[in-house]
């Protein structure tokens, strides 16, 4: 749990800097929040326990800044709960992750899409944090991570656009060892699905 609010607590000190750094330099920073969905590889529990397939909820909030109309950074923390499947041992854990990534908009290059909406890839190294909840606390486990995604953006306004974002996280975890026997973590892949909002702080000379 203090893991988790030193990354809230560093994520909103973030977004209160580039909000303010947004307001002298137009329209190259976005804020980006999300709420969706997660789909845990089924290999990463530990043994005898199986998660749910699908699980909710999925946060993830971002800054984006955009170095090119194509080309540009963003730096996003995401929080996911997971949770066993029905009629088999219980047990709930919490991941969170921290990545730093590329962003390619590749709206311009692509002529498929409708007038209007945009197509950003994403992707980029990171560090999951594992975090069981209730009588097996101390099964915490952390590990690097390199996450890869698209965002299908259709425009609101000028400088807000809703998003779908399908994102994929791949854990460089080794074999884990509980020091509490029973369940308690997972050290695989991640696959998310959201729908958020993505907002210009300043200007919309990048805007979708």
């Amino acid at each position: 749990m203090h893991t988790f609010k030193y990354y809230c607590l560093f994520t909103i000190c973030l977004l209160s800097f580039s909000f303010s750094y947004g307001q002298m330099d137009e329209s190259k920073w976005k804020l980006q929040l999300a709420l969706g969905m997660n789909f845990p590889s089924q290999d990463g529990f530990v043994r005898s326990f199986v998660g749910k397939s699908s699980n909710f909820p999925t946060i993830n909030i971002g800054v984006q800044h955009m170095l090119k109309q194509k080309i540009g950074v963003k730096l996003d923390f995401g929080y996911n709960r997971i949770e066993n499947e029905d009629d088999t041992p219980e047990f709930k854990l919490n991941y969170t992750r921290l990545n730093a990534q590329l962003v390619y908009d590749s709206t311009t290059s692509v002529s498929f899409l409708p007038i209007g909406m945009g197509l950003v890839f994403h992707v980029g190294p990171g560090y999951s944090m594992i975090k069981p909840l209730g009588e097996y606390q101390n099964n915490k486990t952390s590990f690097l991570n390199a996450m890869g995604g698209v965002e299908l953006h259709y425009p609101l306004s000028k400088a807000v656009s809703a998003y779908i974002d399908g994102s994929y996280i791949y854990g460089f975890a080794k074999e884990f060892d509980p020091i509490t026997s029973g369940h308690g973590s997972f050290n695989s892949n991640l696959l998310t699905v959201t729908l958020g909002v993505s907002i210009s702080l300043s200007g919309c000379t990048y805007c979708n």
